[in-house]
């Protein structure tokens, strides 16, 4: 079953030049994370929003540093800087 999803998270579009991708694991748990976050309040709020971010930073880091092509490496550092600033933002009104 690993190696199923390991192969469906290579699939791109367009195949020479992926632009798109299938999610990877750590977005995946981003998603899922910042979803259950619009849904808590709290400190689950903050534990869900917690794990989003961290989701979000581990997806740009592999995106900059393993990005199949210069589209997805300027992807994952724009997305970086993203989560950075989203970072200090919420501890600033925390």
């Amino acid at each position: 079953m690993w190696l199923a999803f390991k192969r469906l998270t290579t699939l791109g579009f367009p195949q020479r030049f992926p632009i798109i991708q299938f999610p990877n694991l750590p977005l995946i748990v981003a998603f899922l994370a910042g979803g259950a976050a619009v849904f808590t309040h709290g400190e689950a709020h903050l534990y869900a929003l917690s794990v989003a971010y961290l989701g979000m930073t581990i997806w740009a880091y592999e995106e900059l540093m393993h990005g199949v092509n210069w589209f997805r490496h300027l992807l994952g550092f724009a997305y970086a800087i993203i989560v950075v600033v989203r970072v200090v933002q919420a501890l600033h009104t925390w």
